[in-house]
């Protein structure tokens, strides 16, 4: 499957199709939820340094990609910002499983920002990382059911390997 050429404007396909590979256990969906699958990934060169974000969406056989770049940032940011503006890329609420290589993205969504939100957007040891991006994330998944699979990533995993691609690809056209 060709995920597109690299690029750091966000394309957007709008018509979507059911895509019924999607896990069932997402909580709180309608049987009217359209179910799409969302693939992350974030780089960097150095870190902190410039690096690329870039996300994968499908939804049966349409798919539609993004990326971005960022002149001095980290992997994690960039980790988060895939996640941000491929969920941003959705017209109307739907059931999301986000695919990412990123533990610090899966945890975070699935275990963590329930407490980090309770606390005011701080861990129980102090400040809170990147905390608009997951102030932003709380607020998609408002919108959302959201759901986190982790992948070891550079693992031949098609989906993760091309959107490790796009990302380096956006650092790359900007530098």
């Amino acid at each position: 499957m060709n995920y597109g050429s690299p690029s750091i404007f966000i394309f957007v396909n709008l018509i979507f199709s059911l895509n019924p590979r999607m896990p069932s256990s997402l909580p709180n969906l309608s049987t009217s939820t359209p179910r799409v699958s969302l693939y992350t990934d974030g780089a960097c060169s150095g870190n902190p340094g410039p690096g690329g974000w870039a996300w994968i969406l499908e939804q049966g056989s349409t798919v539609s990609s993004g990326s971005g770049f960022e002149r001095h940032t980290t992997n994690n940011r960039m980790e988060l910002l895939a996640a941000v503006e491929g969920l941003r890329s959705l017209i109307g609420p739907h059931a999301v499983e986000v695919v990412s290589d990123s533990q610090y993205l899966v945890k975070g969504l699935n275990e963590w920002i329930d407490g980090w939100k309770k606390r005011g957007w701080k861990r129980k040891e102090g400040a809170l990382l990147n905390a608009d991006l997951w102030r932003d994330l709380d607020q998609l998944r408002a919108h959302h059911s959201i759901h986190c699979r982790w992948i070891r990533g550079h693992t031949e995993h098609p989906q993760n390997t091309e959107c490790d691609r796009l990302a380096v690809a956006a650092i790359q056209s900007a530098m």
